[in-house]
């Protein structure tokens, strides 16, 4: 009975020792920021050939040379969707960066055309703005039909079908604001650090950006097909400076999620997709009158951070009736609570005096967050 009770004992011990040390493991993970590296094509998909020059090699030299310089931070946790020339079909891909529970996954390509085109362009998931954005979506998407039984794994997708895009912005909706973050930053580096010709920010079905669910981006280096520009990405200089433009680009990136609120934090209106002139605060006098919508709230968004807060005064510049709420990794604090349109424009002006000159006014029907413009649509009394 002695030997039994000392045998549980030890038992127990051990499974707990185990317990702590796998804890420890998983902790140790998760205290990690994770960045997915994912380098189009390969194998016996070679990409683009502009000029004889090889996309899928081209992709990969840029992403391990990104990948180098990430793991020098021990912060950091870098996984390659691919690290040789070898085939990866674009749902492993996704899975690759589902499993790792990623913070980033950024794709990097080169792009083609039958023209002088040239200039980078970075990609979020969304519907295409027009068909030339349609096109380059198309031309990355049909190597799902060197997949092997491509049909089962998505679902009946067809990327030659304009109407199978609109299907693939669901999932990534959660995080555009972040992913436009990113591609703002990565395009910004191009043109500021390297002089390259930017092409923008852009929207188009990527159906490897669907697969994943963290903010994602698929960056288009450059023009394979206009000679300069291929010759450039081709060298080992150009292909180490554009890795550094996207390096530096995450690392900033990173820097302003880890930021504190009210310290230059992350303000969904400075994205590219919404950004505005900066216009003066003005002394204006705000109507009086009540414009009152039944069944909307509005609020003022104050900012976003993977920092979680508590909503009191003293975090927000001495700013009360604060609310959070987690939306994917991100927090994000919002000023007031009324259903009073004119009210909602006093808060902002208030919010902009306490040192948030980028906040805007959001609307929640039901509990769920719609377009302003939905909600000023509807019958105010």
């Amino acid at each position: 009975m002695r030997t039994n009770t000392l045998y549980t004992i030890v038992l127990i011990a051990i499974i707990f020792t185990c317990f702590l040390t796998s804890a420890h493991a998983f902790q140790k993970h998760t205290d990690k920021f994770v960045v997915v590296l994912d380098a189009g094509h390969g194998g016996h998909d070679p990409g683009n050939m502009g000029n004889g020059f090889k996309e899928k090699d081209i992709a990969l030299n840029i992403v391990l040379s990104v990948g180098k310089q990430l793991e020098k931070n021990p912060n950091i946790e870098v996984v390659y969707t691919r690290k040789t020339d070898v085939f990866v079909d674009l749902f492993v891909r996704g899975k690759i960066a589902n499993k790792a529970d990623a913070d980033l996954f950024v794709s990097v390509h080169c792009n083609s055309h039958n023209s002088a085109a040239n200039g980078t362009e970075t990609f979020v998931l969304g519907l295409h703005a027009n068909q030339r954005n349609f096109e380059v979506a198309k031309k990355e998407n049909e190597v799902i039909f060197l997949e092997k039984d491509y049909q089962k794994h998505y679902d009946g997708f067809d990327p030659t079908s304009p109407e199978s895009v609109i299907g693939l912005t669901l999932m990534q909706e959660d995080y555009l604001d972040q992913s436009i973050l990113l591609a703002d930053m990565i395009e910004g580096n191009f043109t500021n650090d390297l002089k390259r010709k930017s092409r923008g920010v852009k929207q188009a079905g990527f159906i490897v950006l669907h697969q994943t669910y963290m903010p994602s981006v698929l960056v288009e280096t450059g023009f394979l097909t206009y000679k300069p520009e291929g010759t450039y990405l081709n060298s080992s200089s150009g292909q180490s400076e554009m890795s550094s433009a996207i390096y530096k680009a995450i690392m900033s990136y990173k820097s302003i999620l880890d930021q504190n609120v009210g310290e230059n934090i992350y303000s969904e209106s400075t994205t590219p997709m919404v950004v505005k002139e900066n216009v003066p605060i003005e002394e204006v006098e705000v109507e009086k009158t009540e414009v009152v919508y039944n069944n909307i709230v509005f609020k003022v968004q104050l900012a976003a951070s993977s920092n979680k807060l508590e909503p009191k005064p003293f975090n927000f510049n001495g700013l009360s009736e604060i609310s959070r709420e987690k939306e994917g990794r991100l927090y994000k604090y919002f000023y007031g609570y009324t259903s009073d349109y004119n009210k909602v424009k006093e808060l902002q002006t208030t919010a902009q005096k306490k040192g948030y000159p980028e906040c805007f006014i959001v609307a929640f029907k039901d509990g769920k967050r719609i377009e302003l413009n939905d909600a000023l649509k509807t019958t105010a009394n």
